[in-house]
């Protein structure tokens, strides 16, 4: 074997690579800005010597699907994935036809923030409804589900929740269990995008499964990225009947990692025992004491229910332009004044304590 340090001219094995970011730097723009959980870190290390079969056939794949049957029944399958547009592209694909079409809220993750991807990528028509607080009903999904033999429109296959949704806000394990049956009773299959599903199970204080397969929800996009693993998300399946040829789809998707056991071992590490569940709970508490503040800033308006780990408000522009000066986050709907700030894992409470008091001075400015 050739000596490292020959095969690199003589250049020693240690890395040259240097901080380049400020860490004690915060914000509230995106749970994706934080960085990765300690123990998805020990984890990685510890998937990383020895070689093992690449292309999803390694241990640690194997035994992922174990964990997933642990939190989602015996059926589920799941399949490690490199990003969340890549999982929902992937999994709408397995559950469509090529004139299939998706019926999802007008502000759901896949009709404003995938840059057109399901339609480019993956060929699919999405039927949006405007809902006032970004979540789905039986009689809304009605608006779209029509005109399954009309050649002349995308036929309705697959009804799009996402849990909790892009507003922040939850359904009830109640309220998807009748999405899920009206969407059967019409032959439609009902896909559940779990960007933040750990959050909304730690704000229901319920399992995942509660309103996932024990309700009949066929596929779910499992999110990580949000909940501290580095990358890498799944789709899971849970009914095997509602998909076709899932290996060949992710792989046409571009989605299909060489080395996948280090996709594969953060998802265990998030799953095996309750670290998604810590980190939810965390996330969903400081967004709770950020929300708490908020209220009792004059001109400052809480827009919807806060549920999880959002809260979205209204406030002067001039305020929110200043204050993005001071910590990272981003307009909502900038022409309303509508901002939204996101609480992560790793949030602490001195965060959300100096950013209340940034507000309230610059709201004081005027």
């Amino acid at each position: 074997m050739a000596d490292p340090q020959a095969v690199t001219g003589g250049t020693s094995p240690k890395t040259d690579a240097r901080r380049h970011h400020d860490p004690s730097v915060r914000g509230f723009a995106s749970d994706n800005y934080a960085g990765v959980h300690p123990e998805i870190l020990a984890a990685i290390a510890l998937a990383n010597d020895g070689h093992q079969v690449a292309y999803g056939e390694d241990e640690y794949t194997d035994h992922l699907q174990r964990i997933m049957h642990s939190h989602f029944g015996p059926t589920a399958e799941a399949f490690p994935v490199f990003n969340g547009t890549g999982a929902n592209v992937t999994a709408l694909q397995a559950l469509t036809d090529r004139w299939g079409a998706v019926i999802c809220a007008e502000t759901a993750h896949i009709n404003v923030d995938e840059g057109g991807a399901p339609e480019r990528m993956g060929g699919l028509k999405l039927l949006t409804v405007p809902t006032p607080d970004g979540k789905l009903t039986p009689e809304l999904i009605d608006r779209q589900a029509w005109g399954w033999e009309d050649e002349h429109r995308a036929m309705p296959q697959v009804v799009s929740i996402t849990q909790n949704t892009e507003l922040g806000t939850l359904y009830t394990v109640e309220e998807i269990r009748a999405i899920v049956e009206h969407a059967h009773a019409k032959g439609m299959k009902v896909h559940l995008d779990g960007a933040r599903i750990a959050n909304a199970a730690a704000s229901l204080n319920v399992p995942m499964r509660a309103f996932t397969n024990a309700v009949g929800v066929d596929v779910i996009s499992y999110g990580g990225t949000k909940n501290g693993m580095m990358f890498g998300e799944a789709v899971v399946v849970l009914n095997p009947d509602a998909v076709s040829h899932m290996k060949h789809l992710r792989k046409l998707s571009m989605q299909l990692a060489s080395k996948m056991r280090f996709v594969s071992v953060q998802l265990e590490a998030l799953l095996a025992k309750d670290l998604w569940l810590r980190n939810a709970r965390h996330a969903n508490e400081m967004a709770q004491r950020l929300a708490a503040g908020v209220r009792e800033v004059d001109g400052v308006e809480i827009l919807y229910p806060v549920q999880a780990n959002a809260v979205f408000a209204r406030l002067p522009h001039d305020v929110s332009r200043r204050l993005q000066e001071r910590f990272r986050f981003y307009f909502w709907d900038e022409a309303a004044g509508d901002v939204r700030w996101m609480c992560s894992f790793d949030t602490r409470e001195d965060d959300v304590d100096a950013f209340l008091q940034a507000l309230k001075e610059e709201m004081a400015r005027g």
